[in-house]
């Protein structure tokens, strides 16, 4: 790949470019991985910043659907939206189904939208393993807010938080009480939290699961990030397209509060931050992944397996002769 050309491509707003760099960073090999880091240390200068919403919820809490509607109402006043949507892959086949293109139809035809699936593979945290490199292309790309649809796993699905400005959790009715205030993880991250689904005979029970996460939010301890009256919960209906307008004001007057206070600033920091420890961590897996390593680690598991040393004390001895590996 020329770099210097595909990042002026990626510059200019080429979706194609953009999407071959996104297969380019999302690749394990390593002359692809020097590429990808070469393209994004070229457009790092453009300094663009899109607005990052995570969006979170359990399966068929209606994500797709969600996503869809509110990338519409975005596109509708003039913005550009990318979507990464991140699907589970199977432990054991490895592959992924990659349908949210499908079922984002109306959307996916939208000339200021852009909808990019990518497997999970073995990544934890409901977020593909680039995804974040993903999102810096997208917002030197020239988009204006970038949507990260997560696996939807659940209550452990908190990565996602890492690379956004503000996280979204979207919930069915009925789908809990106060109690789940007392809950640790994903209600912690949670900046906004949207029932879904307020419509028709469901409009009660999101009344009700509305009101049951509102007194759950109290439960929790106040962060310095929020303003008054954050983290809040709302209802929405995605389907027939309510709360959306009153969704997206809530989002960027959070946005804008942060901005003007330095807490966006400093969010984007420490995140910074967390993925070069991520990077790190993830070197040295790679270093045990080579056939040296593979030899000796398999070579101390049989010792293990046969009640000769302890998995401790293979481990540190392991982790002792990574250097010479």
């Amino acid at each position: 790949m020329d770099i210097a050309a595909t990042a002026e491509k990626i510059a200019n707003g080429d979706r194609r470019a953009l999407a071959r760099a996104i297969t380019l960073a999302e690749s394990g090999r390593a002359d692809h991985r020097a590429q990808a880091t070469a393209l994004l240390e070229t457009l790092k200068p453009l300094e663009r910043q899109a607005v990052r919403i995570g969006l979170s919820g359990t399966p068929g809490v209606g994500k797709s659907t969600f996503i869809e509607a509110f990338g519409c109402l975005l596109t509708g006043k003039g913005l550009k939206v990318a979507v990464l949507a991140v699907d589970p892959s199977s432990a054991r086949s490895g592959g992924s189904i990659l349908g949210d293109k499908t079922r984002m139809e109306r959307l996916s035809r939208d000339l200021n939208a852009f909808i990019r699936p990518s497997p999970s593979q073995s990544q934890l945290g409901g977020v593909a393993r680039r995804t974040r490199e993903a999102i810096e292309l997208c917002e030197a790309a020239g988009f204006d807010v970038v949507l990260i649809e997560t696996v939807g796993v659940g209550q452990s699905e908190t990565m996602v938080a890492e690379m956004s400005d503000l996280f979204v959790l979207l919930l069915a009715p009925a789908g809990g009480d106060e109690l789940q205030g007392v809950k640790r993880g994903i209600m912690e991250m949670a900046d906004l939290i949207l029932v879904n689904k307020a419509d028709g005979d469901l409009k009660p029970a999101a009344t009700r699961t509305c009101a049951d996460y509102m007194g759950a939010l109290k439960l929790l301890r106040k962060r310095p990030q929020d303003p008054e009256g954050f983290p809040k919960a709302m209802m929405v209906s995605a389907l027939a397209e309510e709360g959306l307008e009153a969704a997206w004001d809530e989002m960027r007057g959070l946005v804008n509060w942060r901005r003007e206070t330095g807490f966006f600033d400093k969010a984007r920091a420490d995140q910074s931050r967390f993925w070069f420890g991520e990077e790190v961590r993830q070197g040295l897996l790679r270093r045990l992944e080579s056939a040296e390593a593979k030899a000796a680690v398999e070579a101390l598991a049989e010792k293990v397996a046969a009640g000769e040393i302890s998995a401790s004390r293979a481990a540190e001895m392991v982790l002792k002769n990574l250097d010479g590996v």
